[in-house]
């Protein structure tokens, strides 16, 4: 029978892979991936399509597509692959096409220990693709560390959160570039965020 691994790969250090997510993606016809994905399998002898956000559901149909005809695809996906990953939209395309999902280490999880916060025991909030949710405010004034994975960039989610009457003192946290060398915590307020120039791949998080 046809299967599709949609594969987690952690947050872009090869220190993060699992043993498991090596085999499944050595032994695979066909890796797709982003850009970063891909770059950790450089050595593997396979066919590689790069996805990325103008092809994105062109190439999930492509993978699901080749799976069907008899491929071994590996679907690479970037932290785990149930937490803002590929197996959401996945989900809705594969019909009776069987699917195994390979756990990985999300850069929440790094931020996490990285800033020693039980995060079974805060609020966790994805951006990606959605846009700021309508009860953050409420989420973030419950008494609990907040963990967000803002959309675009993080100085639109804090503007935000300063408009809408959140102090600008609240202490915050910046965790950017999780698990690669350049990896960066900083430790600030959350009007002092705006003092600083971080990239997309940042998560935030307010005490």
């Amino acid at each position: 029978m046809s299967k599709l691994r949609l594969v987690g790969i952690g947050p872009g250090s090869q220190d993060y892979l699992t043993f498991k997510a090596k085999e499944i993606v050595e032994s695979s016809d066909i890796l797709i991936g982003s850009r970063r994905a891909l770059e950790l399998f450089k050595d593997v002898e396979a066919e590689k399509m790069e996805l990325g956000v103008l092809n994105m559901d062109e190439m999930l149909k492509l993978a699901v597509s080749k799976a069907c005809k008899g491929k071994s695809v590996a679907l690479l996906s970037t932290g785990d692959p149930g937490f803002s990953g590929v197996l959401k939209p996945i989900l809705k395309l594969v019909g009776d096409l069987d699917i195994e999902v390979v756990p990985g280490v999300s850069s929440v999880q790094i931020c996490a220990s990285k800033l020693h916060v039980p995060w079974d025991e805060a609020n966790i909030i994805t951006m990606h693709g959605k846009g700021i949710p309508k009860d953050i405010l409420k989420m973030i004034t419950n008494g609990k560390p907040t963990i967000i994975l803002p959309n675009t960039t993080i100085e639109e989610l804090v503007n935000f959160l300063i408009e809408n009457e959140i102090d600008p003192g609240r202490k915050v946290a910046v965790c950017e570039k999780m698990s690669y060398p350049d990896e960066k915590v900083l430790k600030t307020t959350l009007q002092d965020v705006l003092n600083e120039k971080f990239g997309y791949m940042c998560i935030l998080v307010i005490y």
